[in-house]
């Protein structure tokens, strides 16, 4: 009997993927509104790493964060949401504070702000490398009235009214960054700028409103100042990517439309809305 040789290397058989790299960021969070300057919202958590188990077969959940919402003046931003692959989950951006109020804590904390100096809201380092997010920078006095902390993003504030810079990542192909915090209201000449990586600028009060965070980066959006007619931005949307190499099999299934790209070596799932994928 003739035996049976080169199976494993027939170009047919099929070959799944057992591991591969993701990039999870979850939605910034809101910017917070004051009657003098609001705390800018803090930039969704981020979470990168290469080499993550999966099983052939096993539907695997994708969650994209929203980014918060803002209201009302003087009231503070709302949280990002979470966004989730598998057993990873990037905590939802800090809120900016309104009114005398510390910014809130999340993958990064948003600023604070008041009539005296309030703490930015606590990022979630978690022993992650890199961190998923640093804190929000304090309320300060900006001579002659409070101004508000800039969003902490996924790298540290360099300033104190400056949102936090984001983190760059390769993983769709092109460098891209993501996470970046928002900047805080203004009360005076100053405009405070959001971090790269999708934060929000600030506003100036009684002359700009504040921009939110750019769709998909999990950027903070920018604080309020002043009056309504400076109002806070919106935190922007997380995003989810996963990608391996090329010599294995697409995807059997998925769901929520991500985009797919096979190129440089890779095939690439970005979702920017929530769906599954299965090996």
């Amino acid at each position: 009997m003739t035996p049976m040789l080169g199976i494993m290397a027939s170009p047919n058989y099929p070959r799944i993927v057992s591991s591969v790299e993701y990039l999870v960021v979850a939605g910034g969070g809101g910017g917070g509104s004051a009657t003098a300057s609001g705390g800018a919202g803090g930039a969704g958590g981020y979470r990168t790493a290469s080499g993550f188990a999966v099983t052939a077969g096993s539907p695997i959940t994708v969650t994209v964060g929203a980014g918060g919402t803002v209201t009302a003046a003087s009231t503070n931003g709302a949280k990002g949401s979470n966004s989730v692959f598998s057993t990873i989950t990037a905590t939802g951006g800090g809120f900016g504070a309104g009114a005398n109020n510390a910014g809130g804590a999340g993958g990064s904390g948003g600023g604070g702000v008041g009539n005296g100096v309030y703490a930015g809201g606590a990022g979630n380092q978690g022993g992650y490398s890199p961190v998923e997010g640093y804190a929000g920078g304090t309320s300060f006095d900006g001579g002659g009235d409070y101004q508000g902390g800039g969003g902490g993003g996924s790298s540290a504030l360099s300033s104190t009214g400056t949102g936090g810079a984001g983190t760059s990542s390769s993983i769709s192909g092109s460098s891209v960054a993501y996470g970046g915090g928002g900047g805080g209201g203004s009360r005076l000449a100053a405009t405070y700028s959001g971090g790269t990586g999708g934060g929000g600028t600030g506003a100036k009060a009684n002359y700009t409103n504040a921009t939110a965070g750019t769709a998909n980066t999990g950027g903070g959006g920018g604080g309020g100042a002043g009056s309504t007619n400076s109002l806070a931005g919106a935190g922007g949307s997380g995003i989810v990517i996963i990608r391996y190499s090329d010599a294995f099999n697409a995807a059997s299934s998925t769901t929520g439309s991500p985009t797919i790209t096979v190129a440089g070596g890779y095939r690439v799932y970005k979702f920017t809305g929530s769906g599954s994928i299965t090996f």
